[in-house]
């Protein structure tokens, strides 16, 4: 990565970061007085923040659920493109492959008449009947020929009937599993907006200071994950450079900071978490697997110290979340509804491992 864009992006990660330690350590500017003894009260608020840890555990599995889904409903849209598309290709094998069958029932009934104006007789009699010995020798020859184009033609007509035939078993499988498809993706789609709409009710119940307090454990949450990944001293192993196209998969993906989370997007307005990795990489000019699990799946796998920037970070046990490496112990994510495309620590979620989408590149 460039100088330039180095000290940009460690600007970048500085105020992220300064910001979330004064959001995590509530620091006070007041002079230092002897704090008022606390009322009777104030036992409710400590039980009160209890409870909205138990909350906020709650809506993490809501929304880690509803990113499994999501992820089976973005695996399902994969092959449904990918049927679709074989379907198409199919149909036009069909109708090349029945356009050439006419051609081919055209000249055997150009062969077909062609004997008949010749009296019916087959070209072996006409033959006996010539009194002319190199006609004879010569006619022999073309009835070899007549033989062999004939048997030929006929071959041929047998072979695209039978390709014919194949391509439509193949055309009726497509459709059936295109079919079961859409079915899965309907079903998955359920699941997300079930999870969804328990997650968002949950939230609808709390009162303003109640979020703002979740909100705050929320990140003090991911502020203690990302402090006890870096007090492990892992940034002084990740060294790696970005490649050129790494370079660019980061300058796409940190250019939709601040766009909403949409489950199922893939841009240009909204993204979820595979979305936005994907398309940053196809925009370096990579093609991409669609899912963080497919991601996972498909990619070359490196340690996680030797990651470098345009590497993809996979998360929890399932692979159900994914982010990008930005360098510095960050990366850039989608992180679920109802949130935007943001900068995070790199060890603020459980890491499952790490891939390479240019591996090729080593």
């Amino acid at each position: 990565m460039g100088t330039g864009k180095r000290g940009l992006l460690t600007a970048a990660v500085t105020v992220v970061c300064a910001v979330t330690v004064l959001a995590v350590s509530g620091t006070a500017f007041a002079a230092p007085t002897p704090p008022p003894s606390p009322p009777a009260s104030a036992s409710v608020t400590v039980v009160a923040d209890k409870d909205l840890e138990v909350v906020r555990e709650k809506l993490d599995k809501l929304y880690r659920a509803a990113a499994v889904a999501t992820d089976e409903y973005n695996a399902a849209e994969e092959k449904a493109r990918q049927q679709s598309a074989q379907i198409v290709r199919l149909a036009k094998k069909i109708v090349e492959g029945r356009e050439k069958l006419n051609e081919l029932e055209t000249r055997a009934g150009a062969a077909a008449a062609a004997q008949y104006r010749g009296g019916g007789l087959p070209p072996e009699a006409h033959l006996m009947l010539s009194d002319d010995p190199q006609e004879f020798l010569d006619g022999a020859g073309r009835v070899r020929q007549g033989e062999h184009a004939t048997r030929g033609l006929l071959g041929e007509m047998t072979r695209t009937q039978q390709d014919l035939e194949q391509y439509a078993q193949d055309a009726e499988a497509q459709m059936k599993k295109l079919e079961s498809g859409r079915k899965a993706k309907a079903a998955a789609q359920k699941k997300i907006e079930k999870r969804i709409e328990a997650a968002e009710k949950l939230e609808s119940e709390l009162e303003e200071e109640e979020k703002e307090r979740l909100a705050r454990l929320e990140r003090q949450a991911a502020a203690e994950a990302q402090a006890s990944w870096l007090g492990s001293g892992i940034l002084d192993e990740i060294r790696g450079e970005a490649t050129e196209q790494g370079e660019k998969a980061v300058a796409y993906a940190t250019a939709q900071i601040g766009k909403p989370y949409q489950w199922g997007a893939e841009g240009p307005e909204t993204y979820d978490c595979s979305g936005l990795t994907s398309q940053a990489w196809i925009a370096a000019g990579r093609s991409m697997p669609r899912t963080s699990q497919a991601q996972w799946q498909q990619l070359k796998r490196v340690d996680v110290e030797d990651m470098r920037p345009g590497d993809l970070v996979i998360y929890f046990g399932d692979a159900s979340h994914v982010g990008m490496y930005v360098g510095d112990g960050m990366m850039v994510h989608a992180p679920r509804p109802g949130r935007t495309v943001t900068l995070a620590g790199a060890g603020s979620m459980p890491i499952l491992g790490v891939v390479r989408p240019d591996a090729d590149a080593d």
